[in-house]
């Protein structure tokens, strides 16, 4: 497990990058949580043996902890959190002094991806994330019974996780990876819930996203864009940030991005959402985890080997990825 004097260093690194935001952040008063802003899920570094190699990824965080961010989600998709055992999960995680999320109130927040499991053990995950100082959950829709998990029974999962939540619970939809959208009206109805806090969307239905933003006007409820591919069009129509894979490797332009939404710069804020557009769906839909890892060995992070069986990119697949970059002026 990371030390706290490394959790401490990247906060704190955190914290200088915050104070230098345009705009200022929201307070979070009279809001349960507020959770606006940019997250990179980071991913999970392996030795060529397979193992975690917890050294690599404390260089990652303190690299990354000198762009602005709102702060990180781990365990995510992104690292690769199936192929992680529940010992792993926990020393990936935070030691209790961990604050990656610091705001004006000094309040400390950080997201856990939990997977899509039965509802009693997504509990208990919880329970043990927020034991070793997590202090917001995000929770996959579950999915394995894919004809079952209709409005009802998630409605009914998602209530019974955030009654019993230590920690207040942010939503999360992600179709490509559980082939099932967590409905609509589903999200309506949770969005009332005292501890669900806002659902992190990657679907990329625009439509969708300004229903729900619309939908739950009158909630204490945010919406927070699943990829930096269609970041500008969910600010445009009220998200209040992104999960964005991108910002592992293009962390200042992805911050950059989300500058100009927030100030009304939309003409320049199309210009460099255009440019993102091809190295985004380079490094999740097109090549995922494998071509992000190589990627971030590109720009001077550690990325490394995945978890079999994810399989290392191709000589030409390798190629193809560089392109989406150069061609878009990254590298």
């Amino acid at each position: 497990m990371l030390g706290p004097r490394v959790w401490s260093s990247v906060r704190q690194g955190l914290s200088r990058a915050l104070s230098s935001t345009v705009g200022g952040w929201a307070s979070g008063e009279g809001r349960k949580v507020d959770i606006s802003g940019i997250y990179p899920p980071v991913t999970t570094p392996f030795t060529a043996t397979a193992e975690v190699d917890y050294g690599k990824l404390e260089e990652n965080l303190h690299k990354l902890g000198t762009f602005p961010f709102r702060g990180f989600v781990v365990q995510g998709s992104n690292g690769e959190f199936p192929f992680l055992t529940s010992s792993e999960r926990l020393e990936v995680g935070p030691s209790p002094v961990l604050c990656l999320l610091p705001s004006p109130t000094a309040a400390c927040r950080e997201d856990f991806l939990l997977p899509p499991a039965a509802t009693q053990a997504t509990v208990e995950m919880t329970v043990s994330m927020a034991q070793v100082g997590a202090d917001a959950a995000m929770v996959v829709t579950p999915c394995y019974y894919h004809g079952r998990m209709n409005s009802a029974a998630l409605i009914h999962h998602y209530t019974k996780v955030a009654d019993l939540s230590p920690i207040p619970v942010v939503l999360y939809s992600v179709p490509a990876n559980t082939g099932l959208d967590l409905p609509v009206d589903a999200v309506v109805t949770l969005s009332q819930h005292p501890n669900i806090v806002g659902i992190k969307d990657s679907g990329g239905d625009v439509t969708r996203i300004g229903l729900i933003v619309h939908k739950t006007r009158r909630q204490d409820f945010q919406v927070l864009a699943g990829s930096a591919g269609f970041l500008l069009a969910s600010y445009a129509v009220g998200a209040v940030g992104g999960v964005c894979a991108l910002a592992n490797v293009l962390g200042a332009q992805v911050c950059q991005l989300e500058r100009l939404c927030l100030t009304g710069q939309w003409e320049d804020a199309q210009k460099l959402q255009h440019r993102l557009i091809e190295p985004n769906t380079a490094v999740t839909r097109r090549f995922g985890i494998p071509g992000l890892k190589k990627t971030m060995d590109w720009f001077g992070y550690y990325g490394g080997p995945c978890r079999a069986p994810l399989q290392e990119l191709s000589a030409a697949q390798e190629e193809a990825l560089r392109l989406d970059f150069t061609s878009n002026g990254w590298l």
